[in-house]
């Protein structure tokens, strides 16, 4: 079965196709096929690799929908192609950033399904659009294939009401506003592959899962199940991030609004593009360029680095509270998984929870790897993001119930 995923976000676009012959593996596959696009502006750059072909970068041009038309038309059109006809794709699977209440679940799109997440837009505009829009390409490049969406909300749907609800006025909640939480499905995979990885029993950990990238968030991972997060209505609550700020005090903006005279659409661009990492250090919103301007004596760049480390200590910490205890920390996604310097600063904060970091395998960290050091009473992994595979595990789950209920 050949299943293709797409994974939209606000400034990228991933896709990737994946191969399943009979069961699922118990190792994540390398996808046979994946293409990025990452926009700067008005640029694009697209990069295409596979088991066939070396990987080829080059620019894109026009819309963002024309740029996605572009990319998975190299499957069936590229200088190697990877598809002899669109109808080997037996189904394509969604990342869809927010499901709210209604969608918990893997779901196959239908008109009421899109529908709902048009609907869900008011709350992850950037998103859900976007998401929307690969919902229509595909169709327009693959065909009418069944299509899944795969809810980025649903492993935080279940959050206890006490970590869920705002303690703003009830009106709020019975506004539809509440903290949803987001990366979910890359923290369901992390927490499953690393009881896989410490031969445990998911529901028998106590896991805070890191997810550390342009976006950055944690979960506390409990029964196999999300009892709390720091993403909340938006992906903006939280963390210092690459450019958000994460959580600010909120009578800041009032204060700029009367101040400045500042719109909401001015503050919701200083708080997602000019905040966090980028706004603080004046250098990047890449922790890479941001440790490098550090170790070089830039003080802006050491006190963006202090603040995210201060931020991301104590948010473990709130989330172990939360456990009542902590058994697993794991580091996922971009920073999480290549920065030594993050992981090495955090874990010194957290010595409390006897917590001891192995500074070797730090160092030199591979993926999916215990980097603890052997007395740590909690084990530290670096897990390798598997967003799109997670969202083709669904897809081959879902379209293999569907085929044995229609052939009983």
């Amino acid at each position: 079965m050949k299943i293709l995923v797409l994974n939209s976000g606000s400034s990228s676009q991933k896709s990737s196709l994946y191969e399943i012959a009979g069961h699922l593996p118990d190792v994540p596959p390398a996808p046979i096929w994946e293409g990025r696009i990452e926009w700067e502006g008005d640029q694009a750059k697209l990069q295409i690799k596979s088991r066939q072909t070396a990987s080829e970068k080059f620019s894109v041009t026009g819309s963002r929908k024309q740029s996605t038309e572009q990319l998975l038309s190299h499957l069936l059109d590229g200088s190697a192609p990877i598809l002899r006809d669109k109808s080997e794709v037996a189904v394509v699977g969604h990342r869809i950033v927010n499901g709210g209440t209604l969608y918990k679940e893997p779901t196959l799109v239908t008109s009421e399904v899109k529908s709902a997440i048009e609907r869900m837009s008011a709350f992850a505009p950037l998103h859900n659009r976007a998401e929307l829009e690969g919902l229509e390409i595909v169709t327009k490049i693959v065909g009418e294939v069944p299509q899944v969406a795969v809810f980025d909300t649903g492993f935080h749907a279940h959050l206890p009401e006490a970590a869920a609800v705002y303690p703003g006025p009830y009106e709020w909640l019975q506004k539809g506003i509440r903290r949803f939480g987001f990366h979910g499905i890359n923290h369901e995979y992390c927490a499953g592959r690393a009881a896989q990885l410490l031969l445990e029993d998911p529901t028998s950990l106590k896991i805070v899962s890191c997810h550390l990238g342009n976006g950055c968030s944690l979960a506390a991972i409990r029964d196999g199940r999300s009892v709390d997060t720091t993403m909340g209505f938006t992906p903006l609550e939280g963390l210092m991030m690459g450019t958000r700020s994460g959580s600010v005090d909120p009578g800041i903006l009032a204060y700029l609004m009367r101040q400045d005279h500042l719109t909401g659409e001015q503050l919701d661009d200083l708080l997602n593009k000019k905040s966090g990492l980028l706004g603080i250090s004046g250098i990047s919103g890449d922790m890479r360029k941001v440790v490098s301007a550090m170790e070089q004596g830039n003080a802006r760049a050491k006190l963006a680095f202090e603040i995210f480390i201060h931020r991301l200590a104590a948010g473990i910490a709130s989330m172990a509270a939360a456990l009542n205890g902590l058994d697993v920390l794991i580091f996922t996604a971009g920073i999480g998984e290549n920065s030594p310097e993050v992981r090495a600063a955090v874990c010194s904060q957290l010595t409390f929870l006897s917590l001891l970091l192995d500074f070797a395998k730090n160092t030199e960290a591979h993926l999916d790897q215990d980097i603890a050091a052997r007395e740590s009473k909690v084990r530290v992994l670096v897990v390798r993001a598997q967003e799109d595979w997670a969202i083709a595990r669904e897809c081959w789950k879902l379209q293999s119930r569907l085929t044995d209920a229609s052939s009983n």
